[in-house]
């Protein structure tokens, strides 16, 4: 049996948090940075609170003349209040289209225009910064949180308007739009219902229902992205406190957790990277934590693994979702300590019984195996409905229900789902790209991130970080090679200057480009 039917009536953006307040109305958010668009709210507010908040952001909105089906460009500086105006369009029926704070103004400027003038939520930063004269011209109006600007108005001259009750849309309208990741061009634009995301609540829902009593919850996620809605709302809807974080750094995060101790954690794969360096930290930050989740890619087994002996629970949890922004999660696989570091970081898992399938198509005519990886697609009703602006590529990847998600791998005979490579970074007689950075990763524990991508001769070139930026020991490197397949000699860079995308991906199209001109250095 594929996908159950169940009652489906929408996630309910705009209300979510009034319906969480009503079931548990001392529950907190705790932010670790102020909000613009409600600096009322402070660090640490009640979900009512923040309820009453996306209340008044609403009632400004509709004040500024944004209605039901208007499309609301939310693009301002990093921060929690791009959800609360996300929420608050959503309130009053119209639909937020969330582009990260770090698009450049003109890739911006791109998706605004695809999008059909729009209003367009932003701040005086952005404008001055990032935005030329031209958005003017490309939307209905512009409404700045912060600073001012002629030709723009501000949230805040609509203070003390009239509240407008909250406007329910059919589950299957537009009820929110985000970007793709954008690493191999201009991001598309996906257009998800509220059927669409509820659909993705389920499976995740399903994956932490184990968890019983109070949790603290932190989350660590793009705020214009789609799975930070799915969080926040099993999260809330259960009362779990929330920590919401801005800063993802090792030094800040170590400080916080310490005093909070979380118990459960939200957080993009290079994210944990770069945190494995709390399981040093004598504070035990993560001393508490019961479930890590990540919902984006494969994860490297050296973190997974360093991050678990970090918990002093009896038995905590890595929960590893395979998904994509078009699709939702997936594959779901979970890993306990009893993991060994050199376990198959390929293996991403099986789908959820009833709500998700995959399956591997033949690239040749051969059957999909290690050695021939095949394309894998997925069937689910998350999937967004359309790309905006660009309905036949988005149909290009559909067939017969069955979404190209634009990888390459392989099933077992048992059904676990092995991601081997994207299918645009496959190079030609090398193998997964992907096993082989998790095996570097293994055997040079110096490594803060390596990414092989193809060099201008068409050979492997393994891009190195290491943490602190010190010289790469080249004796550990050479006896981690062996064994492997050829690659050309490493090329060092910080880690700072690797062309990331609004989830911390590493852009590998870009890095290839950067190379082929001779950006970094011979390690």
């Amino acid at each position: 049996m594929f996908l159950q039917r169940v009652a489906n009536r929408g996630i309910g953006l705009g209300t979510l948090l009034e319906r969480a307040a009503r079931r548990h109305p001392a529950n907190i958010l705790v932010f670790d940075h102020d909000l613009d668009a409600a600096p009322q709210l402070g660090r640490r507010a009640t979900v009512g609170e923040a309820a009453d908040a996306v209340a008044d952001l609403a009632s400004r909105l509709w004040a500024s003349g944004i209605r039901a089906g208007d499309r609301v460009v939310v693009y301002k500086s990093d921060g929690f209040d791009i959800t609360l105006l996300a929420w608050s369009a959503a309130r009053i029926g119209a639909v937020p289209v969330l582009l990260s704070p770090q698009l450049d103004g003109a890739t911006v400027e791109t998706l605004m225009r695809r999008t059909g003038r729009p209003h367009l939520v932003t701040d005086g930063a952005k404008l001055q910064q990032e935005l030329s004269e031209e958005v003017f011209d490309a939307s209905q109006s512009v409404l700045l949180v912060t600073g001012s600007h002629p030709r723009a108005r501000t949230l805040g001259s609509f203070a003390g308007v009239e509240r407008v009750a909250p406007l329910e849309m059919p589950p299957d309208h537009p009820t929110l739009i985000t970007h793709t990741s954008g690493t191999t061009g201009v991001p598309k634009l996906a257009v998800h219902t509220g059927r669409t995301l509820q659909a993705r609540f389920r499976p995740q829902a399903a994956v932490t229902a184990p968890l019983r009593g109070r949790q603290v919850v932190a989350i660590h996620v793009s705020f214009v992205h789609s799975r930070l809605v799915t969080a926040l709302a099993i999260s809330l809807l259960r009362g779990y406190p929330v920590v919401i974080l801005a800063d993802g750094g090792t030094a800040h995060v170590a400080d916080l957790f310490a005093g909070l101790k979380p118990t459960v954690l939200e957080a993009h794969p290079n994210s944990y990277l770069q945190w494995e360096e709390l399981a040093d930290d004598p504070r035990r930050p993560l001393s508490g934590v019961r479930l890590y989740s990540s919902t984006f890619d494969a994860i490297h087994p050296r973190t997974v693994q360093r991050l678990l002996a970090a918990s002093e629970r009896p038995a905590p949890v890595f929960g590893q979702l395979y998904g994509q922004s078009e699709i939702g999660p997936s594959v779901v696989r979970s890993f306990s300590r009893r993991r060994r570091q050199d376990a198959d970081g390929r293996c991403v898992g099986v789908p959820f019984p009833g709500m998700t399938d995959v399956r591997v198509v033949s690239r040749n005519g051969r059957p999909p195996s290690a050695e021939n990886p095949g394309y894998i697609e997925v069937k689910s009703d998350g999937r967004i409905v359309t790309y905006l602006g660009e309905d036949e590529r988005y149909r290009e990847q559909v067939t017969d229900g069955w979404w190209r998600m634009g990888d390459v791998g392989y099933r077992t005979k048992w059904g676990c789902v092995h991601l081997l490579d994207r299918e645009v970074d496959l190079i030609d007689g090398f193998g997964s790209t992907l096993a082989v950075e998790d095996r570097l990763f293994g055997r040079v524990p110096q490594l803060a991130e390596v990414v092989v991508v193809p060099g201008a001769d068409g050979r492997a070139v393994p891009v190195v970080c290491t943490r602190g930026d010190v010289p790469l020991d080249r004796a550990a490197w050479e006896a981690a090679v062996a064994g492997l397949p050829p690659m050309a000699e490493p090329v060092q860079w910080k880690q700072a200057d690797l062309p990331q995308t609004a989830t911390t991906k590493i852009k590998r199209l870009e890095l290839a480009k950067l190379l082929a001109v001779g950006a970094g250095q011979e390690a």
